[in-house]
C-alpha cells in the first residue's frame, strides 16, 4: 500500500512519521530539534523538517505528505517572501497589552461572535498588533502574514525567499487549513472567511493571508501530494480519531481540553475557544499554561523522580488532607492571569508531608483542566469519555487521580506522536479520499471512583485569586 508521511512541527521539535496509508502501520520515524525560545528564524524550523525527513528515509516512495505544527505563531513576509524577524510563538506573551487593546476596541463578544475567539497573547492577531505598535519599521514592510505550518508547506513546495527557492516567492501560494486559521482572530469558523477588518485594526493595513483549503484538499508538492495541514492540537484530534462526545485532555508542556464537536461555538468570556478542526467539524478548546511542569516543580522540590512522586501522591487520601496547589508557575491564560503565581494553601501540621504535596501538585494540575472541561460543557458540548494525552499521561497517579477528578469515564491511549499520526491520517486521507479507520490502542481504563470534594476545595481556593 502507498506511503504517507505526517509531520509535527512543535515548539520543541520537528517529529516525522511513515506510515501506511491503509492499515495505518508505522514504517519508519524521523525526529529533529528545534532551538529554545519564544521566538524563532523560522530557517531552523525548515531546517529541521529536512533533517527529520531525511532520518525517515526521505520523500522518495512517498505518495502524500502533510504538516502539523504549533499554533498560532506569526510569520511575516515580506514581498520577496523574506522572513521580516523571528517568528513570534504561541508562548511569546509580551502582546498582552496588545490583546487588552483590541478588545477594548471591539469587544469581547463581538469578537467571540466574529471570531470564535476573545484575543489574548497567543493569537497571531496581537502580535501582529504588538508589531505594529513596537516595530513600526518591520510592519511597514509586511507583505504577507502566515503561520508556521502554512511556511512550512510553502517551503517544502519549492516555494521561498526570492533567490533562495525553486519557484520563488509566490506569496499567493501560502495555503492553510481550518484549524489553524481559526487561530489567528482574525477568521471565522462560521463563514469560512477571513475578517479583513480585524486584520487591519491588528497591522494597521492588508496583507496577503494564505489560502484556506478545505480537510480533504491537496495544495500541490513536489511530486508528491501535500495536503493542508493542521493546528497541532487539531491534529491529535485527528490522530486519536476523535468523534462527537470525545473530549481529549492533553498534559504537555501547557495543558488543553477540547472536544470534537458538529457545530460552532462562540463563548464571550473568552475561556473556550471556538476552533475548527481538521475534518469540516469544530474543536471548542481550552488551554492552560501550567501542565506537565506542575509535575517537574513539586519533583524537584521534593527531590524525587516522577515515579517517587507518583508513590508519594498516591499514599496521601484523595483531596490531600486540605492541601491545594493552585499551579499558576507561569502565570495563566484560563483564567487570563499572565502575572499570576502559583499558590500551595490549606496546609496545617497534619497536611504538611510530602505525601499530601505531592498528591496536591497532581490535584491542583489535573483540576485546572477539570474546570475547562467544564467550560466546554457550559456551550452545550456533549461529553461521553476523556481521552488523556501527553508524557504525564503515563504517570499512574495521574491516571487514579484523573478516574477521581473528572465524572466521565477516562481512556489513556498507548503513548505516541498523535500530531504527527493526525497528519499522517490527513495525508492518507488527501490521496484515498477516505477518513482512514486505522485502531487507537487504549493503554489504560482509570476506575471511575469520582470525588467532588476534590475539584470543589480547588475551585474555591482558585476563586480566591479571581475575586
Amino acid at each position: 500500500m502507498a506511503r504517507v508521511i505526517g509531520v509535527d512541527s512543535s515548539t520543541q521539535s520537528c517529529k516525522v512519521v511513515v506510515r501506511d496509508a491503509g492499515t495505518g502501520e508505522l514504517l519508519a520515524a524521523g525526529r529533529a530539534p528545534h532551538p529554545a525560545g519564544t521566538e524563532v528564524d523560522p530557517a531552523h524550523w525548515w531546517t529541521a523538517l529536512r533533517a527529520a525527513l531525511t532520518e525517515a528515509g526521505g520523500l522518495a516512495g512517498v505518495a502524500a505528505v502533510s504538516i502539523a505544527g504549533q499554533q498560532h505563531g506569526m510569520v511575516a513576509l515580506d514581498a520577496d517572501g523574506r522572513v521580516i524577524r523571528p517568528a513570534l510563538l504561541w508562548n511569546d506573551t509580551r502582546s498582552a497589552g496588545a490583546a487588552a487593546d483590541l478588545v477594548a476596541e471591539v469587544g469581547a463578544g463581538a469578537y467571540a461572535a466574529r471570531t470564535g475567539v476573545v484575543p489574548v497573547a497567543s493569537f497571531t492577531a496581537t502580535k501582529l498588533r504588538w508589531l505594529r505598535d513596537h516595530e513600526p519599521g518591520n510592519a511597514g514592510r509586511v507583505a504577507a502574514v502566515c503561520l508556521p505550518h502554512d511556511w512550512l508547506t510553502w517551503r517544502l513546495r519549492g516555494y521561498g525567499p526570492a533567490g533562495e527557492s525553486e519557484l520563488g516567492p509566490a506569496l499567493d501560494e501560502l495555503v492553510t487549513d481550518r484549524s489553524d486559521a481559526s487561530g489567528t482572530a482574525y477568521w471565522s469558523p462560521t463563514t469560512g472567511g477571513y475578517d479583513r477588518e480585524l486584520l487591519e485594526l491588528a497591522l494597521g493595513r492588508d496583507a496577503v493571508l494564505p489560502r484556506v483549503l478545505g480537510p480533504t484538499e491537496s495544495a500541490g508538492g513536489p511530486g508528491v501530494l501535500v495536503g493542508p495541514g493542521a493546528g497541532d492540537n487539531a491534529a491529535a484530534a485527528l490522530g486519536l480519531d476523535a468523534r462527537p462526545g470525545d473530549v481529549v485532555v492533553s498534559l504537555g508542556t501547557s495543558g488543553t481540553v477540547f472536544a470534537a464537536t458538529t457545530r460552532p461555538v462562540a463563548d464571550p468570556t473568552g475561556i473556550v475557544a471556538g476552533f475548527a478542526d481538521a475534518t469540516g467539524g469544530f474543536l471548542p478548546l481550552v488551554c492552560t499554561l501550567n501542565a506537565a511542569r506542575v509535575l517537574d516543580a513539586v519533583a524537584g522540590l521534593l527531590g524525587v523522580d516522577h515515579a517517587k512522586l507518583a508513590r508519594l501522591a498516591l499514599e496521601a487520601a484523595p483531596g490531600a488532607g486540605g492541601a491545594v496547589l493552585v499551579p499558576w508557575f507561569e502565570g495563566e491564560r484560563t483564567p487570563n492571569l499572565p502575572d499570576a503565581t502559583a499558590t500551595l494553601a490549606g496546609l496545617t501540621l497534619v497536611n504538611t508531608t510530602r505525601p499530601a504535596v505531592a498528591r496536591a501538585a497532581v490535584e491542583g494540575m489535573l483540576c485546572g483542566l477539570a474546570a475547562g472541561l467544564g467550560a466546554v460543557r457550559d456551550l452545550g458540548v456533549g461529553v461521553g469519555r476523556v481521552l488523556l494525552i501527553g508524557g504525564a499521561a503515563a504517570n499512574p497517579a495521574v491516571q487514579t487521580i484523573a478516574g477521581q477528578v473528572f465524572d466521565v469515564a477516562v481512556h489513556v491511549p498507548t503513548p505516541g506522536e498523535y500530531v504527527a499520526d493526525g497528519a499522517a491520517r490527513q495525508a492518507a486521507w488527501v490521496l484515498t479520499g477516505q477518513r482512514p479507520d486505522w485502531p487507537v490502542a487504549i493503554a489504560a481504563t482509570p476506575v471511575p471512583d469520582h470525588r467532588p470534594e476534590i475539584t470543589a476545595q480547588y475551585d474555591r481556593e482558585a476563586a480566591r485569586h479571581l475575586g
